[in-house]
């Protein structure tokens, strides 16, 4: 039994880091507008299709943003009427690129972003301390990209995706009374991405993308027990300071996206995305421990557990309009969904059907461009039933976000 509820503790944690879900800021002026795609002003368009590269009007082009993310959630047991509501840090999500084209159907680029993450924190003795304390996750996409324009209307783009991961993470382990830390700093994973981007007419851009699964591999993680009595660490074939090293595959989910930007006047335009997440490759996950016998197979250090994600869709829709020739409006608003049903509830990456809503505004400068963006997000409720875990009860949450980007077309 003890063993048992060792396991149910480790596994939770490392359930969400493969779950870390997909996060949609990837650029300034497209967040305004619904984080839609087929914007290919500068070199923010890089991260959603590589051909966009080839109609940015400038041989070199530089872009740059932050954002800040805020987020809460609210856990109640229907049973005891508790409410449990997390104190989360603000999250800081960032991308830079840069594209030059040397010849002229020939551009190259690099994209720096950081596509999946999140950091929340419940309070340390909350009832549902053995599934999580606090959560931090990071990964980092490093995308050199090459886009060769096929004709004056068509260009076709590829990307090569070296990507970094870190996972922190700390729960409770209270059949012992004490407490588990997992991490790893140095996981890594390797992928692709391809699109096709159109403008068959000045006033119709069109883009068509695809961004590969990464599989993040975890091979040197070491799990940190701290225990009253350190006689729990033979038990569990623990080193001396209470560790044991783990590795396992975290799978990054795959995108497809397919976008289109129409211009109505010179002046307004119209933007439309839909995309599709391949979260469906979450349907189990493998610990492997090195020592700890705590797994549920026939090798006693192996643990398997069934995620049953699904697949999912997001759809947006966006608008811009020129003021004047230096002041641009925008506006948006894109639906989420989630990628688990409310049987599989997690409370290490809660997720949720989200209507969110954009706007922000832009200014150019000649070369210089500078853009503000916000989003505020709707999540609809859930009742979280969750009987693997033992878990039940409504969660509800809200979010915002702003940012902040630059860019510059210097010839």
């Amino acid at each position: 039994m003890k063993k048992i509820l060792v396991s149910t503790a480790l596994l939770a944690g490392v359930l969400s880091y493969a779950g870390g879900f997909r996060v949609s800021l990837q650029g300034v002026k497209q967040l305004a507008m619904a984080h839609t795609s087929a914007h290919a002003e500068d070199a923010s368009v890089t991260f959603f299709n590589p051909a966009g590269m080839s109609f940015i009007p400038s041989k070199l082009s530089i872009a740059a943003g932050g954002f800040g993310a805020s987020n809460k959630i609210t856990f109640q047991n229907l049973n005891t009427l508790n409410s449990t509501s997390t104190d989360n840090p603000l999250g800081t999500p960032f991308y830079a690129a840069v594209t030059y084209r040397p010849i002229e159907k020939l551009t190259v680029g690099l994209s720096v972003t950081t596509p999946f993450g999140s950091t929340i924190q419940w309070p340390e003795n909350w009832e549902g301390k053995e599934m999580v304390q606090k959560l931090e996750l990071k990964s980092f996409y490093f995308q050199p990209m090459v886009s060769v324009k096929l004709a004056p209307w068509l260009a076709f783009g590829a990307s090569y995706i070296y990507a970094r991961g870190i996972v922190d993470w700390d729960k409770g382990v209270t059949q012992f009374g004490g407490q588990v830390n997992i991490k790893d700093t140095k996981a890594s994973g390797h992928g692709y991405g391809f699109g096709f981007y159109f403008r068959p007419d000045p006033k119709l851009d069109v883009s068509i993308a695809y961004r590969s699964p990464v599989d993040m591999k975890a091979k040197n993680g070491t799990a940190s027990f701290q225990f009253p009595s350190q006689a729990i660490y033979s038990q569990l074939k623990l080193n001396a300071a209470g560790q044991d090293g783990f590795s396992a595959t975290l799978p990054l989910v795959e995108e497809y996206t397919i976008g289109l930007t129409y211009k109505f006047t010179p002046k307004w335009q119209v933007s439309a995305d839909f995309n599709y997440h391949g979260w469906e490759r979450y349907s189990k996950l493998v610990l492997d421990f090195q020592n700890a016998p705590i797994g549920n197979q026939a090798d006693p250090t192996v643990l398997v557990s069934p995620k049953n994600f699904r697949n999912s869709k997001t759809f947006r829709l966006g608008t811009q309009y020129a003021f004047t020739n230096m002041i641009y409006g925008r506006l948006g608003a894109y639906y989420d969904e989630s990628p688990y049903t409310n049987e599989n509830f997690i409370p290490e990456t809660p997720s949720f059907d989200t209507f969110v809503v954009t706007g922000g505004v832009g200014f150019k400068l000649k070369k210089f461009g500078v853009d503000i963006a916000g989003g505020y997000a709707m999540p609809k409720y859930r009742d979280v039933n969750n009987a693997n875990l033992g878990f039940y009860g409504q969660a509800k949450a809200r979010a915002f976000y702003f940012g902040l980007g630059v860019s510059y077309n210097p010839f």
